[in-house]
């Protein structure tokens, strides 16, 4: 039986979000306007043009990157959700935003999903070898010119199982150049699978005292893995405010220091309402930082075996 559709966020809600917020404000925004006039914007292209090469890139077989945290609440969804905007935006072929964190998982609602309806526990016992693209996509969510899985139907779900997680991923690979897993928080089981067995990581860590040594030490667990998974781990450190006690230099220097790439995302007023995300309505400084933290993944990915 086909299940029912069932909407990613109570209309109450969504009325309660009002007007979105831009991520920068409009002071900022018009002294930003000032400062390009007086000055050449061709570094800058430049630079959005190689970081746009390297997410362009072919990739010969479909790669997974996995995205945790050492705890819930720090913008892990919003990085997944990020990373697969980027990603179907410059790329031209496939891509799958999958949620792994069944438990309380809202990539649907911040990918704009208005319903979902095939989980990733049903879809994993349809899926078989002779399925085409169309076939599968029969099943999935259609997100802006990519492709959604989500991990339940908006309740609190039984946790996904190991089985379930790997066989979707494997056989989805087929189909999808790039697939972002948002996973449960660490030291969950299929958050620790995914770690281990994707082809690259976030970690997503929040720019606190706390977030940052625990994110060390997720780092130094990583690289006694068997084989080398630091190399294509990248760090998101994420601001929950406009005005975190942390130093984001220091935070960056105690986390590069294990081995791997930090890309800051900056407090934005936009990811902060916690509703579907506008890539227009984001501060620039947070479009550039997600893209950039899009290419560094990317990069790794496309290196690993």
């Amino acid at each position: 039986p086909h299940p029912a559709p069932a909407p990613t966020l109570d209309p109450r809600l969504s009325l309660a979000l009002g007007r979105p917020r831009h991520g920068d404000s409009l002071t900022r925004r018009a002294g930003r306007s000032l400062r390009k006039l007086a000055s050449s914007a061709a570094q800058d292209v430049a630079e959005e043009a190689r970081v746009a090469e390297q997410l362009q890139q072919p990739v010969t077989t479909g790669r997974v990157v996995a995205v945790t945290s050492i705890r819930g609440g720090v913008g892990k969804t919003s990085v997944s959700a990020l990373l697969a905007r980027a990603f179907i935006h410059y790329r031209h072929d496939q891509v799958l935003a999958l949620d792994a964190d069944a438990a309380l998982g809202t990539l649907p609602v911040r990918l704009g999903a208005g319903e979902v309806r095939w989980s990733c526990t049903e879809l994993a016992r349809l899926l078989t070898p002779s399925m085409t693209l169309s076939d599968v996509t029969e099943y999935l969510v259609p997100v802006d010119g990519g492709w959604l899985l989500p991990a339940s139907q908006g309740r609190v779900g039984a946790p996904l199982d190991l089985r379930t997680y790997r066989k979707v991923t494997l056989a989805l690979r087929r189909y999808f150049a790039v697939t972002v897993a948002d996973c449960e928080s660490l030291p969950g089981e299929v958050a620790r699978t995914a770690m281990d067995t994707a082809h690259a990581r976030v970690v997503v860590a929040p720019l606190t005292a706390e977030g940052v040594g625990g994110t060390r030490i997720v780092l130094e667990w990583l690289a006694r893995l068997p084989h080398p998974a630091l190399t294509t781990t990248v760090v998101a450190l994420t601001a929950a405010s406009p005005d975190m006690p942390l130093d984001v230099k220091a935070a960056a220097t105690h986390l590069k220091e294990a081995g791997v790439p930090v890309v800051s995302l900056p407090y934005d007023r936009h990811l902060a309402g916690g509703g579907p995300i506008r890539t227009e309505l984001l501060g620039r400084a947070t479009r550039r930082a997600a893209t950039r933290l899009a290419a560094e993944v990317l990069e790794r990915a496309v290196r690993a075996r």
